[in-house]
């Protein structure tokens, strides 16, 4: 089954995709949010087609007591929105640390300053998606 992952943020949303196996994630794009979250959702539906998604995963940005914050219950709301019109089902996964562990993997690999920010957003998507497929494959939720 292909993933699509979105590591949604107010300014940009970062977009990974997996194998068509569901094994490997990898960062494929980062959309600048327009202002209109109708017209992001469209952008994000033709990722769908064009991807051949079976399923969106949204990264919920919980507190790091666990507990759904402010944050979380936008990337909730915006994850039903997106239910709506993906045509695809959507589920959500624990997006704590991930764009930390991207920054962390972009400095190893010496990606810095305007050239990071352009990607860190896909990579923090990677990271979910990757986590998201791993808790699958060993039969967590």
């Amino acid at each position: 089954m292909r993933v699509l992952a979105l590591d949604l943020g107010s300014k940009r949303i970062g977009v990974a995709v997996s194998d068509r196996t569901g094994t490997v994630a990898s960062p494929l794009v980062v959309l600048e949010r327009t202002g209109s979250r109708a017209h992001d959702h469209r952008r994000i539906t033709e990722l769908v087609r064009n991807e051949e998604a079976e399923l969106v995963v949204v990264g919920m940005p919980w507190s790091l007591s666990g507990r759904r914050g402010r944050a979380a219950e936008g990337a909730r709301a915006e994850a039903q929105a997106l239910a709506t019109v993906v045509g695809v089902p959507v589920d959500t996964y624990d997006e704590r640390f991930s764009t930390v562990t991207a920054e962390r993997a972009l400095a190893e690999m010496d990606v810095r300053g305007p050239a990071r920010r352009k990607v860190v957003d896909k990579v923090a998507a990677a990271v979910i998606l990757q986590g998201y497929l791993d808790s699958r494959a060993a039969g967590r939720p």
